[in-house]
């Protein structure tokens, strides 16, 4: 397979871990945001939308031509049917318990992450807003107290409960961009002690930032 990735991108970092996580052999290919490198034509011919993650799934396994597959849900659910072992969600025999892993991860994927993408913030800056650090940090400090919240309720050593699932894969990228922005974290403890013990597991330290070929130090 084929990932256009951007190294900071908290969208293909969430991939990165299932990729790595699954043991999925993948090629990757590093998109530079800040160089508009998703605007080439090439990239837009991929994904109209000029973003990353983009998977590329080869013609023998996606019955003889290769196929597209952008945003970051849809890349991940591919990865679950397909590479259901080991699994990030909990068994079909839990559907409520899948269902709220599902939840936990959309509170981040459309109520924190859009906030703070780098058109959103160009495009405050463009119409004169003073201050458009203020609107990821808002809405950072929003909904991971929400996250707290509803993850008392199903949380072990992970989001839901004691092995990850797609939960933690969005929430450890929130966590580094909310830190990014000046956001204080210390009102969330569940969501700390769960970055800790990701932290512990190989497929999590090999999807952060700093670990990709194309990371910048010290970041931009």
């Amino acid at each position: 397979m084929i990932f256009y990735d951007y190294w900071r991108s908290s969208s293909a970092w969430r991939v990165r871990i299932a990729l790595h996580w699954k043991g999925v052999p993948f090629e990757r290919r590093a998109v530079n945001l800040l160089a508009s490198a998703q605007r080439d034509p090439e990239f837009l011919a991929l994904n109209p939308q000029g973003q990353v993650p983009v998977l590329i799934i080869p013609p023998e396994a996606a019955g003889g031509r290769p196929q597209v597959l952008a945003q970051s849900m849809a890349i991940l659910g591919y990865l679950e049917e397909r590479f259901p072992a080991p699994s990030l969600l909990p068994p079909a025999a839990a559907p409520w318990q899948r269902a709220r892993v599902r939840q936990l991860a959309e509170m981040i994927n459309s109520g924190i992450q859009p906030y703070q993408n780098l058109p959103l913030l160009q495009w405050l800056r463009d119409v004169g807003f003073a201050e458009p650090n203020r609107v990821p940090q808002e809405f950072n400090a929003r909904g991971l107290a929400a996250l707290e919240k509803l993850a008392a309720e199903t949380a072990g050593a992970f989001l839901a409960g004691d092995s990850p699932t797609l939960a933690d894969l969005y929430l450890i990228p929130q966590l580094y961009t909310a830190r990014r922005f000046s956001v204080d974290l210390s009102p969330y403890p569940t969501l700390l002690r769960v970055e800790q013990a990701a932290a512990a597991l190989p497929a999590f330290e090999a999807a952060r930032p700093e670990r990709q070929t194309d990371a910048v130090t010290p970041a931009p």
